[in-house]
Parts: structure tokens; C-alpha cells; sequence
């Protein structure tokens, strides 16, 4: 069990070893790959990220942060970011960012902070009034202004814990499947090595899905 965890450990790395920043640093390698993308000719490339551009773009105008001009501009390469971040996770022998609270945090935090004072500084009023939901008895308006306040304040930490978690569970189970089909193929055990296989290639096609979805909640709560 120790190996398994030991995966999510960055220090186990030759490269955080040599340059910790560089190993942190080597995560925005997808935002260069995707970037020119938006400057050339469309080609496959493009049509393929046309579609999550479109998917959060439409999100995010259903929402309140449609007034915030400029948001949709942030969040959509923040979906693509994660998306990319998470399938890199899922390859073998890749260290998973976004399965450590460091990474998600250091995106969560951020932007919950920069939503909420721009809120605060632009409509102050609006923002105080979403603090009490409408049609609740008076008798209740002190308890849910505070149990209000206080879920606002933890957005960032479940944000960042909600990511890491489910990443890391699903980065676990594949491990653990591939370990015991490693075991299988040695022992030369030919149907347990035929069930593992399926197992694993099914599970990883439901993890890819997995990632796809954790980005777009982590994107969706960041716009309500």
C-alpha cells in the first residue's frame, strides 16, 4: 500500500528532486500545446476543443456569472486546463497534479477569492442578499445567513478536496487492477490475466469520463 501512495507523492520524482518549481512549472506544457491552436487554420485540433468550449461557454451564460463580463474568457481554458491535467494523470507513470490538494487548492482558492470580492466590490447589495434565501420565516433568517456564510467560506476547500479525492480514488483502483494483472500475466494465469485486462481498460475509459466530469463541476460551482 505504501507504493500505491507513494505514487501521489511528488518528491518521489527525479525531476522534483532536481527543480521542484520546474516539476510544478512542467503542468502549464498544455496550455502551449492547446494555445496555438486558437491562431492557425481549424483543423482537428480545434473542432475537438470546439465542442468543451461550447459545452462550458453555454454553462456559464445560464448563470448569474453571465453578468461578469470576461468570465467566461477564464473558465473555459480553466476546463480545458483540468480536462488536460486529468488525462495526464490517467497515463501510466505520469504523476497526477490534479490529485494533489496543492495543485487543486492552488486553483480553487484563487479564483473563489477574485469572484468574491469582485461580487462584493460591484454589487454589494446583491451579493449580501444572496446570503438569505428568499421565502424562508424570519425566525430562521439568522441561522441561514450564517450556515450561508459559512458554506461560501468552505466553496474553495470542497472545491479543491472534491477534485483531489475523486482523482485519487480512481488513480488508486487503477493501480491496485494493475498491479494484480501484473501478478496474473507473470503466473502465466491466462484467464485471470484476460478479466484483469478488460477490468482495467474498462475502468480507465470510466476514470477518462471521471475526468471530464470533475473538470466541468469544478468549472460549474466556480460560476454559481
Amino acid at each position: 500500500m505504501m507504493d500505491i501512495f507513494s505514487s501521489f507523492d511528488p518528491a518521489t520524482s527525479s525531476l522534483f528532486n532536481i527543480s521542484p518549481s520546474l516539476f510544478w512549472a512542467m503542468n502549464l506544457l498544455t496550455i502551449l500545446l492547446i494555445t496555438p491552436t486558437f491562431w492557425t487554420a481549424p483543423n482537428s485540433t480545434f473542432w475537438i476543443l470546439s465542442t468543451p468550449i461550447q459545452i462550458m461557454s453555454q454553462q456559464v451564460n445560464r448563470t448569474n456569472a453571465s453578468n461578469m463580463k470576461g468570465l467566461a474568457s477564464l473558465l473555459v481554458p480553466l476546463f480545458l486546463f483540468i480536462i488536460s491535467i486529468n488525462f495526464m494523470g490517467v497515463a501510466p507513470y505520469v504523476f497526477s497534479s490534479s490529485s494533489h490538494l496543492l495543485f487543486t487548492f492552488a486553483l480553487g482558492l484563487p479564483l473563489w477569492l477574485g469572484l468574491i470580492l469582485s461580487s462584493a466590490t460591484f454589487s454589494p447589495t446583491s451579493t449580501l442578499a444572496a446570503l438569505l434565501p428568499g421565502g424562508a420565516p424570519a425566525w430562521l433568517n439568522p441561522f441561514l445567513i450564517l450556515i450561508e456564510t459559512i458554506s461560501t467560506l468552505v466553496r474553495p476547500v470542497t472545491l479543491s478536496v472534491r477534485l483531489a479525492a475523486n482523482m485519487s480514488a480512481g488513480h488508486i483502483v487503477l493501480t491496485l487492477v494493475g498491479v494484480y494483472f501484473t501478478y496474473a500475466f507473470f503466473a502465466s494465469n491466462i484467464p485471470a490475466t484476460l478479466f484483469l485486462f478488460f477490468i482495467q481498460a474498462g475502468y480507465t475509459l470510466f476514470e477518462m469520463g471521471i475526468c471530464l466530469i470533475q473538470a466541468y463541476i469544478f468549472c460549474l460551482l466556480l460560476s454559481l
